[in-house]
C-alpha cells in the first residue's frame, strides 16, 4: 500500500500550509481571531475559496474541484498544524458533504456554489440535548403543512451553528429521520451562541414552526446517509488532529532542547526522551491509521468502520501526546500565553465531536466476531 502523496496532492498541501502558516503565524494571531466572533476569520475563509478548497470534495458542475477524501485529509491535517479555526470540516466535508449525498440537482448548485465560493457558511444541525452520538433525530419533528415542511425542537451543540447561512438539519418524520434545509434569517428560528473550550463556536438552535425546504426527494430515512457524512467527517478530523498532534510533538521536543535544568537541556535526561520518543509513535500510528481511512472512503470502501477506527487511534493517541505535551513543559504548559494548552485543548474537542474513542472502541468490539479467526498452530481461517 503506497502511503505517498502524488504530485497535485503534495502542491496542494505545500499551497495551503503557505496560506495558513501567513495567516496563522503565531498563536496570538489564532488566539485574536477566536477571541472575537464568529471565531474564524472571514478573510482567511474568503482566500480558502478562492484557492478551491472549500469546493474541494464537490463535483464541478456545482462548482466544486472534484477531489476525493486524500485530498480533504490534506488540508485538515494543514487546518490542525497551525489550529485554524475555520469551519472547514463542519462547514464543507459534514454539512456540505450531505447536500452533495442526498441533495437534488438544483439544491446542489444552489447550497454548494456559494460555500465553494465563500460567500456562504453551512453548519449541520443533528446533535441534540441528553442524545449520544446517534445518526438517527428525535428532538426535532418535521411536519408538512402544504407543498412546504416546518420544524419544531432544539438542537445544540451545533457547531458554527450561530454564524452559519443556511442550515442541514435533521428531524424525525414517520418513525424515520429525513434532512432539511433552514436559511439562517427564517422564521421562528432561534440561535443562541457561545464559546466552546477550544476557542470555537457552537449554538443551541431552536425551531418553532420554522419553514424549511425537505433536502432531497422524498422522505426516506436519511440516518445511513448521516451515518456516512459522519464517518467520512471524522476521517477528515483524524488528519485535523494529525496535524495538531505533529505541531505539539515538534514544539515539546524543540523546548527540550532548550530549557535547562541543573545546568544542561532537558533532552539529556534519558528518561525525558523516552517519553517524547513514545509520544512520536504515537503520531505515527495515528498518521498512518488517518491517510489509511482516507484511502478506503477513496476507494469506496466501508467508510463507517473506517472512521471509527481512525477516531479510535487518534482519540488514544491525542489524549496521550496532548498530556505529555503539557507535562514536559511544566507549569508553562497550562499559561493562555503558551501554545500546547490550546493544541490539547482542540485535540480534545476533536475526541468528542461525532462520538470519542471509547465510543468508537465499543462500536469495533460489536462486531468482531464477524471477522475470520486465525489458529495460532497454522491452521487455515476458518468462520
Amino acid at each position: 500500500m503506497d502511503f505517498t502523496y502524488d504530485s497535485e496532492q503534495n502542491d496542494l498541501r505545500e499551497a495551503v500550509r503557505g496560506l495558513l502558516q501567513r495567516a496563522y503565524s503565531d498563536s496570538e494571531r489564532r488566539r485574536q481571531v477566536a477571541g472575537t466572533d464568529p471565531g474564524f476569520d472571514e478573510k482567511t475563509w474568503t482566500q480558502l475559496a478562492e484557492m478551491g478548497v472549500l469546493g474541494l470534495p464537490f463535483a464541478e458542475e456545482h462548482g466544486g474541484m472534484g477531489a476525493g477524501p486524500i485530498e480533504v485529509g490534506v488540508v485538515a491535517e494543514e487546518m490542525g498544524r497551525v489550529l485554524a479555526p475555520e469551519p472547514f470540516v463542519e462547514a464543507v466535508v459534514l454539512a456540505g458533504g450531505l447536500v452533495a449525498a442526498v441533495g437534488t440537482d438544483a439544491q446542489r448548485t444552489a447550497v454548494l456554489g456559494p460555500l465553494s465560493e465563500g460567500t456562504s457558511v453551512l453548519a449541520f444541525a443533528h446533535a441534540e440535548p441528553a442524545a449520544r452520538w446517534s445518526a438517527s433525530a428525535s428532538a426535532v419533528t418535521a411536519t408538512q403543512a402544504g407543498d412546504g415542511w416546518t420544524l419544531t425542537g432544539v438542537k445544540e451543540p451545533v457547531a458554527n451553528g450561530a454564524r452559519a447561512d443556511v442550515l442541514v438539519v435533521s428531524a424525525a418524520v414517520g418513525g424515520g429521520t429525513a434532512l432539511f434545509l433552514v436559511q439562517g434569517d427564517a422564521a421562528g428560528l432561534t440561535r443562541t451562541g457561545y464559546r466552546t473550550h477550544d476557542g470555537g463556536r457552537a449554538a443551541n438552535v431552536t425551531f418553532d414552526g420554522t419553514p424549511a425546504e425537505l433536502l432531497g426527494e422524498g422522505t426516506a430515512d436519511r440516518a445511513a446517509d448521516v451515518e456516512r457524512a459522519q464517518a467520512l467527517a471524522r476521517i477528515a478530523y483524524s488528519n485535523e488532529a494529525v496535524g495538531a498532534m505533529d505541531t505539539a510533538l515538534r514544539t515539546t521536543s524543540e523546548y527540550l532542547k532548550t530549557r535547562k535544568q541543573f545546568g544542561v537541556t532537558l533532552n539529556r535526561f534519558q528518561a525525558l526522551t523516552f517519553r517524547a520518543a513514545d509520544m512520536y509513535v504515537s503520531l505515527e500510528l495515528a498518521r498512518s491509521t488517518a491517510l489509511w481511512a482516507s484511502m478506503v472512503a477513496d476507494a469506496g470502501g466501508d467508510v463507517v468502520v473506517a472512521g471509527d477506527r481512525a477516531r479510535l487511534q487518534t482519540s488514544r493517541a491525542g489524549r496521550h501526546i496532548g498530556k505529555e505535551a503539557i507535562q514536559l513543559h511544566g507549569g508553562i504548559g497550562v499559561t493562555a500565553e503558551y501554545s500546547v494548552g490550546h493544541y490539547t485543548s482542540r485535540l480534545t474537542a476533536i475526541d468528542h465531536l461525532l462520538g470519542d474513542g471509547d465510543w468508537a472502541a465499543d462500536r469495533l468490539a460489536a462486531s468482531v466476531d464477524s471477522y475470520p479467526t486465525v489458529d495460532p498452530l497454522g491452521a487455515p481461517y476458518t468462520r
